[in-house]
C-alpha cells in the first residue's frame, strides 16, 4: 500500500543528504514506494475549515546534484489527501511553530502527524524532563537573578541557556565567582519574557553528551558526542564529534521510564540527550542524529520508524 506523504520542513532543496534526518526520512518513504510531497510553515493556510498546504511533489537523489527534484505545485488538503504529515522543520519553538502545530492539530483525527501536534505542544524540549527531576541534573527555570544566585551558591558551577533553544545557542557556563552573572541574566531578560534555564554544570560534559533516539517510545539507538577540547557543547552544528556508543543501564532505566509517557503523547520520533546518567533535554520538534546513528552502529532508527507509522496507518 502507497502512503501519501507531506512532509512539513525547511527547504529540501539546502538540506545535507549525509546528515539530515528528514532527508532520510524522505529516502526510506521512497524506498517504501510512498509518494512524497514537502511544504514550508509558509505554505500552510486555514479557510472554511480546510488545512491546506501548498505543496512541491518531491523526488530524493543521494549521492547525486541536485540531491531532490520537484513537480509542479500541488495543493493537499492534509486531512484528505495525505495519510501522513511528518512535523520536521527545525526549531526554535517560537509563535510561528506554535500556529502551525495548533492547524495540524485540525486534521489529526484523519491524517497521522508525526509527532503528534498535541503531544509537541505540551512537551518543550527542556520542560518535558521536569516530569523526572531525578533524572536531570539540579535544574532552575526562572527570571529572578536573586534565586540564580541563591542556586549558583548551591551549586558551583552552573549552565544558563534559553529556554526554548537549540543547536546549543545561547548556553553558557558560568563558575561561583564569575562576575558576569547580573549582566547575563539581564541580557536573558531582555531576550524575551520567559524564563530562561539554569543547571548544575556537569563536567561528564567533557567525556560526552549522548544522543538517543527513541521510536515509539522505545530506544533504538546511541551515539556520543563529544565536544571540542575546552568547550562544553557537543552539539553536531557547533564542532561535535559523533562517536559509536552503546547504552548504560542508567540510559536504559531513563529510557524505560520516559519511554510510556512519549508513547502516550503520540511522540513517535524522539531523540534525548544524556549526560554523565542525567537526561538534560527530550528533543520532539524535529530530533536528529539518524544518520551518525546508522553510520556508527548499523541501526536504522529511521527504518523502524517507517516501521511503526505504516503499521499506524494500516
Amino acid at each position: 500500500m502507497s502512503l501519501r506523504i507531506a512532509v512539513q520542513m525547511d527547504p529540501l532543496e539546502n538540506a545535507n543528504p549525509a546528515g539530515d534526518t528528514s532527508f532520510m526520512m524522505i529516502e526510506q518513504a521512497q524506498a517504501r514506494g510512498h509518494r512524497v510531497f514537502v511544504y514550508g510553515v509558509p505554505d500552510l493556510s486555514y479557510d472554511a475549515g480546510l488545512v491546506r498546504a501548498r505543496t512541491r511533489p518531491a523526488k530524493v537523489f543521494p549521492g547525486q546534484t541536485p540531491h531532490a527534484v520537484f513537480e509542479a505545485p500541488v495543493t493537499l488538503d492534509l486531512r484528505v489527501d495525505v495519510d501522513v504529515v511528518l512535523m520536521r522543520q527545525d526549531p526554535p519553538f517560537h509563535m510561528g511553530y506554535i500556529t502551525a502545530a495548533h492547524l495540524l492539530e485540525l486534521v489529526t483525527p484523519d491524517t497521522l502527524v508525526v509527532n503528534d501536534p498535541v503531544g509537541v505542544l505540551s512537551s518543550p524540549e527542556k520542560i518535558l524532563p521536569l516530569m523526572w527531576p531525578d533524572l536531570q541534573p539540579p535544574t532552575l527555570i526562572t527570571r529572578d537573578i536573586a534565586v540564580v544566585r541563591d542556586f549558583r551558591e548551591r551549586h558551583g558551577e552552573v549552565v544558563i541557556k534559553p529556554l526554548y533553544g537549540h543547536g546549543g545557542t545561547g548556553v553558557l557556563k558560568l563558575s561561583r565567582e564569575d562576575g558576569n552573572l547580573e549582566a547575563l541574566v539581564e541580557l536573558f531578560q531582555k531576550m524575551g519574557p520567559e524564563p530562561f534555564i539554569v543547571q548544575a554544570f556537569l563536567p561528564a560534559v567533557s567525556e560526552g553528551d549522548k544522543r538517543i533516539l527513541l521510536v515509539d517510545g522505545e530506544a533504538v539507538g546511541a551515539i556520543n558526542r563529544r565536544p571540542p577540547v575546552g568547550a562544553i557543547r557537543s552539539n553536531l552544528v557547533v564542532g561535535g564529534k559523533a562517536e559509536a556508543s552503546e547504552l548504560t543501564s542508567r540510559e536504559r532505566e531513563i529510557c524505560a521510564r520516559i519511554g510510556p509517557e512519549l508513547k502516550k503523547r503520540g511522540l513517535l520520533f524522539v531523540g534525548i540527550d544524556v549526560i554523565g546518567g542525567m537526561m538534560t533535554e527530550v528533543n520532539v520538534t524535529s530530533p536528529t542524529g539518524a544518520r551518525a546513528v546508522k553510520a556508527l552502529s548499523g541501526v536504522d532508527a529511521v527504518a523502524k520508524l517507517w516501521d511503526v507509522i505504516e503499521k499506524k496507518v494500516r
